[in-house]
Formats: C-alpha cells, structure tokens, sequence
C-alpha cells in the first residue's frame, strides 16, 4: 500500500465531510432565520431549538477545518521501524485476519475505503493507539475498551 495515496484518499473524504457538515449548517441557519420560525407564542421554542443546531452544526464545520489543516501538514515517515505517527499498521486478530489503522493525529475512527481493503484512523491517543505506540513487527498487542479485551499480531508497518 502506498501511504500518501492512502492519505490523499483520507483527505478527499475529510473534504467531503468538511462540504456535508458546511451543507448542514447553512440549512440549520436558514431554519434559523425563517419567517416561519417566529414564535406564536411563548411555548414556542422551534427558532431557539434551530439557532442551538446551526450553532452547533457551526462548532462541527470548524472542527473539521481544523482536523483537515492537521492532516495536510501531517509528514509520512519512510522506513519505520517502530509504530509512530504516519504509519499504516496491519494487525492480526486471532483468525489471523489482517485489520489496517493508520496512526493519524485526528479524526480517529474515521474508515477509508483504499484498494480493497478497510483502514480506520485510529490516534495514538486511543486505547490501540497508545497500545501500538512504539511497538514493531511482530509483537504482540493487547487493548481493552471497557470490559472487552483485544489482543492482535503485528503483521506489518509501512
């Protein structure tokens, strides 16, 4: 796998995110501010409700800027030995079915699709992220998320 085509692929769908999330605001903000939201009385909270959404929707439009900025400075290691920021990681799981995580600084959980195969972002400020934080191939890596315990195989870091 090539890591900056994978990343280009993850900025392309942090842009559509971006455009979506720009598409709600606007919509909510409209809401807003239509005549039709005037209140009819003072049980009518529908304009509040809809200036508390576009406000919100607001806060997510700057979130994603921000995240996408981040990823666009991101630099890609060559040659990584250890697990660190940049790097797509293949994990094993007990069936020794492969799993790939990219190590991003942001937007952790977002799933990309790249050539066939399924990679989640995962920071290294998550649970697998700190658990995979400086380890290399081969080692073994176990993380829990609440009561449930994961347990995988370092196949390969690129």
């Amino acid at each position: 796998m090539n890591k900056f085509e994978l990343l280009q692929t993850i900025l392309l769908e942090m842009e559509k995110s971006l455009i979506i999330a720009q598409s709600a605001t606007q919509r909510a903000i409209e809401s807003a501010t239509d005549e039709e939201t005037v209140p009819e009385h003072k049980y009518d909270t529908f304009a509040l409700e809809a200036s508390y959404l576009a406000h919100g929707q607001a806060m997510r439009v700057e979130e994603c800027e921000r995240e996408l900025s981040v990823m666009k400075q991101m630099q890609l290691p060559k040659n990584a030995e250890s697990v660190m920021l940049g790097c797509l990681v293949s994990l094993l799981d007990d069936d020794d079915q492969a799993q790939y995580f990219f190590i991003a600084p942001c937007s952790g959980g977002l799933k990309i699709d790249y050539q066939a195969k399924r990679v989640m972002l995962v920071t290294l400020s998550s649970p697998l992220g700190k658990a995979l934080k400086g380890k290399l191939v081969g080692d073994e890596v176990e993380y829990q998320v609440g009561p449930k315990s994961f347990y995988y195989q370092i196949d390969t870091i690129i």
